[in-house]
């Protein structure tokens, strides 16, 4: 018998696409952190509408580790079709809880299997086919909440709160749940080893996607425009911008909208109307994936190129080309930072969580008007359509949105020098007008070919060599604009390092905790903008080695270490994961063990002193 394991453990649904398991499985994983129990949900689902398997895994940490752990401690094994995936999932001494209404095809003499006859029971209780399929999932919630000792009254309350807006089902549901608890606490032994104990871990925190809080970050960044195609993984954020305008952006006297949202016939007229809006003065911004990166390439060299403010949300899946459009990559950064034909340079931010995309889906727009160019927020599918606990959101009502250098009519009445491509500054920054800022004074118009300072088409090297300079500075200014990198040193002195960025920080966190309790001391440096501030480098040289950690198969964050930062390759590790699944941290952790033995890093356990 395996040990008792309290509020640390891993539950993994599979079940059919297209069964109205979503729901019931969102249920399961609220109960526990209603329980005061931190629990990370990841939705794993096919690219079709529905038929094929799917899976939802629910990671149980007191401890309030969030990334994916790899292994399963309890399976809920709904599908026949990946029966031998599922059971081979489980870790030794673990549980597979299943329908037992058919035989089981074959079992593992070192899984404990619990066998629940639930099409045999919805056939008995309900007539309706779609009722029999619905309940049965509320029935396997109703066994687990005994199975894991989770209390059935905050079961009944999620379900009451989920269907007040149709109390005729709430209580259809509860009975539901009823039957599979009653069951369950009948014929096994309640609870198992692995159980649900009262908690009060989640503080303060919230429990939203990365999307809902890029788009509802974009609301108070001031965006009122937003251009789009349908597009998985990122089409939640335009919706999620769409319900928080309705609320936050309609007049209620008059109900008059005050933003404009157009679906697009595709990703490059969505680009270009984002750009369109942004030039007449509009904050806008469109959201995609690496396909709709690649058709955006014309577009946004212009949009460089002529210095047009635009944000763009890539909520990044596996490609190339179709790719896995369902599951998760950090594929994109390349694409991005060096965006379009001819020499360019992207302005790219990094959110690890839910908060960050909320802040840096604000400051995006900043960085946008400030910089006059495109900027990028590069999420990906694990932290933009799962739900994760993160710290609340927080908003100085104070806080102005900052335009950037804008000329006004004052300025240009006052006889102001005024060339759109003029750097007075230095800083590679030049002044702006917006259309109707002066019925007479002023140039409104823009472009996107060979110029000099005041806008004027020349095809003279020397402006063009001029202009493409100041671009240059623009971009080295604007290293004082994006988010610095958050670093976490290891409690004793080492020579080596790790550098990380975006969804994979939780799971990097907790490697390096493992790391260090087997004698592997490390450095930690979450890249979080791009240009790189100047400590990011300087990071690098401080160590013997560095481990750059990403989820894509040709290290693109370490190709633009040493690109930017013309780093030695050899100082840099690679560390990669690309299945499409989240990275997690026993994989971090081998790899780096793996990569340090490969690499003759000796000895990596012992602290420099």
């Amino acid at each position: 018998m395996s040990a008792i394991r309290v509020n640390d453990f891993v539950v993994r649904f599979a079940n059919v696409n297209g069964s109205g398991s979503a729901s019931a499985n969102q249920l399961f994983a609220r109960a526990i952190l209603r329980m005061g129990v931190p629990a990370t949900p990841r939705n794993i689902f096919p690219s079709n509408i529905q038929g094929l398997p799917t899976w939802y895994e629910v990671r149980v940490s007191e401890a309030g580790h969030l990334g994916a752990r790899g292994g399963t401690d309890l399976m809920v094994a709904m599908n026949p079709q990946t029966w031998d995936k599922d059971l081979a999932g489980i870790t030794p001494g673990g549980y597979l809880f299943y329908d037992s209404t058919r035989p089981a095809r074959h079992l593992r003499e070192d899984v404990t299997v619990l066998g629940m006859p639930l099409t045999a029971m919805c056939n008995a209780e309900y007539q309706d086919p779609r009722q029999r399929q619905i309940f049965k999932n509320i029935m396997y919630v109703g066994a687990l909440s005994a199975l894991l000792d989770i209390d059935a009254a905050v079961v009944e309350q999620l379900i009451a709160e989920q269907f007040k807006a149709k109390e005729k089902l709430i209580a259809p549901n509860v009975h539901a749940m009823r039957l599979g608890r009653d069951y369950a606490l009948a014929n096994f032994a309640c609870p198992l080893n692995l159980r649900v104990q009262r908690a009060d871990k989640i503080g303060d925190r919230i429990f939203i996607d990365g999307n809902s809080a890029a788009g509802l970050g974009a609301v108070y960044g001031g965006a009122t425009v937003c251009a789009w195609y349908p597009i998985t993984p990122s089409t939640s954020l335009a919706e999620a911008f769409t319900r928080y305008c309705k609320r936050y952006r309609t007049e209620p006297e008059t109900g008059r909208a005050r933003y404009a949202i157009v679906q697009a016939e595709d990703e490059l007229a969505s680009i270009g109307m984002v750009i369109g809006a942004s030039w007449n003065g509009a904050r806008a911004f469109t959201a995609t994936s690496g396909p709709g990166i690649s058709l955006m390439q014309e577009f946004l060299g212009l949009a460089y190129f002529a210095e047009i403010p635009a944000v763009i949300f890539d909520v990044q899946r596996a490609g190339p080309s179709t790719g896995m459009p369902t599951r998760t990559q950090q594929c994109d950064v390349m694409a991005c930072a060096y965006a379009s034909h001819g020499d360019t340079k992207h302005v790219l931010l990094f959110p690890e969580d839910p908060r960050e995309c909320f802040e840096f889906g604000a400051q995006a727009f900043d960085l946008a008007d400030r910089l006059q160019t495109p900027v990028f927020v590069l999420l990906d599918l694990d932290i933009g359509m799962n739900e994760r606990l993160c710290a609340p959101f927080a908003w100085d009502d104070s806080r102005r949105l900052d335009r950037g250098k804008v000329m006004t009519a004052a300025e240009l009445e006052a006889g102001r020098e005024f060339g759109r491509y003029l750097d007075v500054d230095h800083d590679g920054i030049t002044y702006r007008t917006l259309p109707g800022t002066h019925p007479t004074k002023g140039a409104f118009f823009t472009r996107g070919t060979s110029r000099d300072e005041y806008a004027r088409y020349t095809e003279e090297g020397s402006a063009y060599q001029r202009n493409m300079e100041r671009l240059l500075r623009k971009f080295a200014t604007a290293k004082q604009y994006v988010p610095r990198p958050v670093r976490r040193d290891a409690a004793e002195p080492t020579r080596f390092g790790a550098i990380y960025y975006g969804s994979t920080s939780p799971a990097m966190d907790e490697a390096a905790t493992m790391l260090a309790a087997q004698g592997v001391a490390l450095d930690l440096l979450r890249v979080r903008g791009f240009p790189f501030h100047d400590e990011v480098i300087d990071f690098v040289a401080r160590h013997d080695k560095v481990f750059v950690v990403e989820q894509n198969r040709d290290a693109q964050m370490r190709t633009l270490l040493v690109n930017e930062g013309e780093i030695d390759p050899a100082k840099l590790i690679r560390v990669l994961h690309y299945d499409g699944t989240p990275i997690t941290a026993d994989f971090i952790a081998g790899a780096i063990a793996d990569a340090a033995d490969a690499a003759k890093i000796i000895p990596l356990r012992k602290a420099v002193p």
